[in-house]
């Protein structure tokens, strides 16, 4: 049985729940979202409460039960509030720049990296150190998030790199000398 399957979905206000053919459509006030409605799911909207329920106990539908709900919840959360990852850039040299829909990135290379921003999401550079990747939709926030940490990984020798914000590295102790 399926506990985060069976919670309701509370809708904020001015977020809007709708099901056509076999896609939910949410909007709200940052913008609108679609996913394809799983086969054998059933979405009841009454009020602002959202239930999502299995029209069979197969196996399938019993797995993806909470994923699918886990889902539409966070499709309500990013039209109503929006997701933001923060990243933090370390090193001597290190910084970022926004120029128009592009983020330039300065990380210790021989030429200067033009990170283009996707449809959806935008970027805010503070201090030339820390970025702020903000958008609607949480998978596509941390996909550009991630990307964006895999130009320069956090080196655990100098820690040098981009990193998140609030993650820790553990620095190792090069070699020993005699």
């Amino acid at each position: 049985m399926s506990r985060i399957g069976n919670k309701p979905i509370v809708l904020p206000k001015g977020a809007k729940v709708e099901i056509k053919d076999g896609e939910v459509i949410v909007s709200g006030t940052h913008g609108t979202l679609k996913r394809n409605l799983l086969e054998g799911m059933d979405l009841d909207i009454d009020g602002n409460n959202a239930i999502l329920k299995r029209k069979n106990d197969e196996q399938k539908t019993r797995s993806y039960h909470g994923l699918m709900r886990t889902l539409i919840s966070n499709m309500v959360e990013g039209v109503s509030k929006g997701f933001e990852k923060k990243l933090e850039i370390a090193g001597i040299g290190y910084r970022a720049e926004l120029h128009k829909n592009d983020v330039v990135f300065s990380l210790g290379y021989s030429h200067p990296i033009t990170f283009p921003l996707p449809q959806g999401i935008k970027a805010q550079v503070e201090k030339q150190t820390l970025i702020t990747v903000w958008g609607i939709d949480k998978e596509l926030v941390g996909e550009v998030a991630a990307k964006m940490r895999a130009l320069r990984k956090p080196d655990v020798y100098k820690n040098k790199g981009v990193k998140y914000a609030g993650e820790v590295l553990r620095k190792k102790a090069g070699k020993s000398g005699k």
